[in-house]
């Protein structure tokens, strides 16, 4: 039931609406808790992402692998975010994004199917759908910015100021990739920073 508080908070703080004892109840029948083994995969590309997982506990890395087999990584996820390739959820689409696992992970997820007709009714998991779309917008169209108008030093710095614990959290090299820099240049500016 634990897992399951961490959800209802989760939506109930977005959302701004309580949930009643029957709405869940319906997302206790409906989400599967599932424990995911450091290193093993959510997602794999080329699969068709069929659920969204709510981490409870626990970290992950969402990438692509380039042709010199170099990983790019787009996004990091910790507790109370959501996993998922949203594009191929949706449209049952290939994926063209990995998602693993960086630690033992404690999930709650869900299929396409269930969310639309359980799931989705549920005016405070609508409302919250409605702020998680609105914020994930605004952090696609930062990040998209970030990445063609900042220095990597501004970069780091925004990344500092808007997830402080990803630094103590992540490997430095994860850190470099997210940010688009090698490690190198990761290690230089953490420097500089110190100074």
């Amino acid at each position: 039931m634990d897992n399951f508080q961490a959800l209802f908070d989760y939506v109930q703080k977005l959302s701004g609406k309580t949930l009643s004892a029957e709405e869940k109840q319906i997302f206790i029948a409906h989400f599967k808790p599932k424990k995911i083994r450091k290193r093993q995969y959510f997602l794999q590309e080329g699969d068709v992402c069929k659920y969204t997982g709510f981490i409870v506990k626990g970290a992950a890395k969402t990438f692509t692998v380039d042709e010199k087999g170099h990983e790019h990584i787009l996004k990091l996820s910790i507790e109370n975010w959501w996993l998922a390739d949203f594009e191929s959820f949706y449209k049952l689409t290939p994926s063209r994004f990995n998602i693993e696992a960086l630690e033992d992970m404690e999930i709650l997820q869900i299929t396409h199917n269930l969310v639309e007709e359980f799931i989705k009714p549920i005016p405070a998991f609508s409302a919250m759908q409605n702020v998680l779309s609105q914020n994930n917008t605004i952090a696609t169209q930062k990040r998209m910015q970030s990445s063609i108008s900042q220095t990597g030093e501004e970069r780091f710095q925004e990344l500092v100021n808007d997830y402080p614990h990803f630094i103590q959290r992540f490997p430095q090299n994860l850190i470099a990739s997210y940010l688009g820099l090698t490690p190198e240049t990761l290690s230089r500016i953490r420097k500089n920073a110190l100074k």
